[in-house]
């Protein structure tokens, strides 16, 4: 069956040389493999930045549910990004975001609002012109409503919160992974900001560091096979 539809690039891996496996998360099959043909070569039709992370593409494939790795016919960039590709600090948060998916939506599949909230949350990065160091942050606190772990705001109190459970809570839980009142208050600020805001909320590069290690943490309690990110370390590093 040969269709259209629209994704977004995860990760590129050559196979050989002159292919390559291209993970896309598309808005009709949700995540799939494609193999492409002609890669590296000069009068190849294939562009590299058809495949960066992140790209957001249009797609003409062959889809066939019973094979694991389906075949791309024809793909063009869909949204050119501005500055998303060029800004070192856009381009670092890109790569994190990039590696996240790839890891958590694995075994993925069709979504269309998970894809839209993808698409809609990379194009407000690559147009915004405001400071985005907490972009990352609240970023994945959306994201796990769609993975199902959403954490609970709807008490009145964030006095601590509780990793484990995912709740706001006034006294401490009998286990010891929870955050303390001005970590769990600044979590809960995050939960109920969204992009266009997010810079009401100030934070110290420690304390940015520190939230993103306690979310990422928050992640592997929810998704037990999480695994290590590697461009968490340069993350944490780029804000102050």
């Amino acid at each position: 069956m040969q269709v259209k539809t629209e994704g977004i690039v995860f990760h590129s891996l050559k196979y050989s040389d002159n292919s390559a496996i291209v993970t896309i998360f598309t808005r009709r099959f949700g995540r799939v493999a494609y193999m492409i043909y002609g890669r590296g070569k000069r009068k190849s039709s294939w562009k590299p930045a058809f495949f960066q992370p992140l790209s957001i593409v249009e797609l003409e494939v062959s889809h066939d549910m019973r094979k694991n790795i389906q075949q791309m016919k024809d793909v063009r960039v869909l949204v050119p990004y501005q500055s998303l590709t060029i800004d070192p600090l856009k381009r670092s948060i890109a790569m994190f975001i990039a590696e996240v998916l790839l890891k958590v939506l694995s075994q993925s599949e069709a979504d269309e609002s998970l894809y839209l909230f993808l698409r809609q949350s990379l194009e407000f990065l690559d147009n915004s012109k405001q400071k985005t160091a907490n972009f990352h942050l609240v970023f994945l606190l959306k994201l796990s409503r769609y993975l199902g772990f959403e954490p609970n705001i709807d008490g009145q109190t964030t006095l601590f919160f509780d990793l484990v459970n995912g709740v706001f809570l006034s006294s401490p839980p009998a286990h010891r992974h929870y955050l303390f009142a001005e970590e769990a208050g600044k979590m809960a600020q995050l939960l109920q900001t969204d992009y266009e805001h997010m810079t009401e909320i100030k934070l110290s590069r420690q304390q940015r560091e520190k939230l993103l290690e306690d979310i990422v943490s928050y992640y592997r309690f929810h998704l037990p096979d999480f695994p290590e990110i590697h461009s968490l370390e340069v993350l944490k590093t780029l804000f102050d």
